[in-house]
């Protein structure tokens, strides 16, 4: 199989942004008010892309560790205000709990990942460090924001049962328990999904681009094999420990319910 690939002009690109006036047609039609909101996010997408395709660009050209690290340190806070982003129900602790939560889960295993499994030398190698941590992150951050999310709703629904759990003489724990686990459950999902259908009904993401690439087709399966397993390491950790770090948020030392 030939190394090289198909380069596209931007003219190409400006083709394929026009199939986005079907989304856009369909909200007008049935009136669903996404029009708007639509051409933003489009617009929105399409410069983040380009900013951060001239970004990897220039660290790929310095290949140095500073500057690889600063834009992992830079992805991580990202993806941590936006999973707080998404959750609806707010409590005390929660930005520094999403944080911690995907920084520490990303970062072991992306660590876990460079240095252990694909043994990149050295291990700040652009083209392997910030893929790799990239797709951890997004992945990581989507488990997390629907476990934050899911955790407040169980809280909020089960308020009167768990204070009077907590009335009766039972732990923090015990009151939340079943919160918890749906909460981990719940961000642990999506990812068990993707795996389902990894193959059958869709080629995932960085298989279809390392093929396009001109990457052996098993050569492409292998690295996105490596993939799923790492992100559903760090989704399953990152959501497991947003989750938790809210639980200890949301109770006082003496086993109340926080206001």
């Amino acid at each position: 199989m030939g190394d090289s690939y198909l380069e596209l002009t931007y003219g190409q690109l400006a083709l394929a942004a026009l199939l986005v006036v079907i989304n856009g047609i369909i909200s007008v039609v049935l009136r669903l008010d996404l029009a708007g909101r639509l051409l933003v996010a489009a617009v929105r997408m399409t410069v983040q892309l380009l900013l951060v395709g001239y970004v990897l660009h220039w660290i790929f050209a310095i290949d140095r560790w500073q500057a690889v690290l600063a834009l992992g340190l830079l992805m991580t806070w990202v993806a941590g205000i936006i999973a707080v982003g998404r959750t609806e129900y707010r409590r005390r602790g929660i930005w520094i709990s999403s944080l911690i939560s995907i920084w520490a889960s990303s970062w072991l295993v992306a660590a876990l990942a460079l240095l252990v499994i694909v043994q990149v030398q050295p291990w700040y190698r652009p083209q392997y460090a910030i893929p790799l941590l990239g797709m951890i992150l997004g992945n990581t951050l989507n488990g997390v924001s629907l476990g934050l999310d899911r955790f407040g709703r169980e809280l909020e629904a089960n308020r009167a049962q768990v204070e009077m759990l907590l009335a009766l003489g039972a732990t923090s724990w015990e009151a939340a328990r079943q919160p918890v686990r749906e909460a981990v459950r719940t961000g642990m999902i999506p990812t068990l999904n993707a795996m389902l259908i990894a193959g059958i009904v869709s080629l995932p993401g960085m298989m279809t681009g390392q093929l396009l690439a001109g990457v052996e087709p098993i050569q492409a399966v292998r690295y996105q094999l490596v993939i799923m397993f790492l992100i559903a390491a760090s989704t399953a950790l990152g959501t497991l420990g947003v989750v938790l770090l809210s639980f200890r948020w949301a109770f006082t030392t003496d086993h109340r319910l926080a206001r």
